[in-house]
C-alpha cells in the first residue's frame, strides 16, 4: 500500500464573485491540507458535470469560522456553483498519523478488533460515518450484526492502531442486541 486517499472537505457555496469558495472541513489540519500549491483529486457528486479532476489551492482565508478557498481552476462565481458538492481528496503516506494524537484516518480504524470493557471480542470495525455531531464507527460482530458506536471518548475509551484494537463502552442495543432481539 503505497498512498491513501483522504477526504479533506466538501466544497459549499460560491463566496463572492472571482471564485472563491467556502469549504465544509473533513479534516483538523486545514493548514497542512490547503497549503498554497496543494494539488487535491475529487470525488464528484453523482451526475455532476463538473470538468476538473483535480484542483490546485492558491490561496485559503478564515472567514469568522469558515474557511474560504480559491483554487488556481476556478476563475469565477459560476466556475465555483459548478464545483459545489465536490469532494477535496488529499493523497498521504498509510504511515503518516494525524498531529493530534487523539485523531485517526479512516484507514487506521477499520480493520481494527473492537473489545468491551471487559475484553471480551465484540467484532471488527468495518466502515466510518462522518456525521454532523460526531463519526460512528461501524463494528460488525461474527454473526454479521452491525452495530453504530458514536466515536466519542466516552464510547471509545482506547484505540491502540498498533496493536489492531480498540475499546467499545459496549451497552445493550449499542453493538450487542437488546434481550428483546436476542
Amino acid at each position: 500500500m503505497s498512498t491513501i486517499e483522504v477526504v479533506v472537505a466538501r466544497i459549499g457555496k460560491p463566496h463572492g464573485i472571482r471564485g472563491e469558495v467556502t469549504l465544509e472541513l473533513r479534516t483538523d489540519e486545514p493548514d497542512r491540507r490547503f497549503a498554497a500549491g496543494t494539488t487535491l483529486s475529487l470525488q464528484k457528486p453523482a451526475g455532476s458535470a463538473f470538468g476538473h479532476r483535480a484542483l490546485t489551492v492558491a490561496r485559503t482565508r478564515w472567514h469568522q469560522t469558515t474557511l474560504l478557498a480559491t483554487f488556481e481552476e476556478l476563475a469565477s462565481r459560476n466556475d465555483a456553483e459548478a464545483a459545489r458538492g465536490v469532494l477535496l481528496v488529499a493523497t498521504v503516506d498509510p504511515h503518516e498519523t494525524p498531529e493530534d494524537p487523539d485523531e485517526f484516518y479512516d484507514h487506521q480504524l477499520v480493520g481494527l478488533a473492537a473489545y468491551d470493557v471487559d475484553g471480551r471480542a465484540l467484532g471488527t470495525v468495518t466502515a466510518i460515518t462522518h456525521g454532523g455531531a460526531q463519526d460512528l464507527l461501524t463494528v460488525t460482530t461474527p454473526e454479521g450484526r452491525e452495530g453504530l458506536v458514536p466515536f466519542v471518548k466516552e464510547l471509545v475509551p482506547e484505540v491502540d492502531v498498533p496493536g489492531g484494537r480498540l475499546v467499545v463502552a459496549d451497552r445493550p442495543g449499542l453493538v450487542t442486541p437488546l434481550e428483546d432481539d436476542a
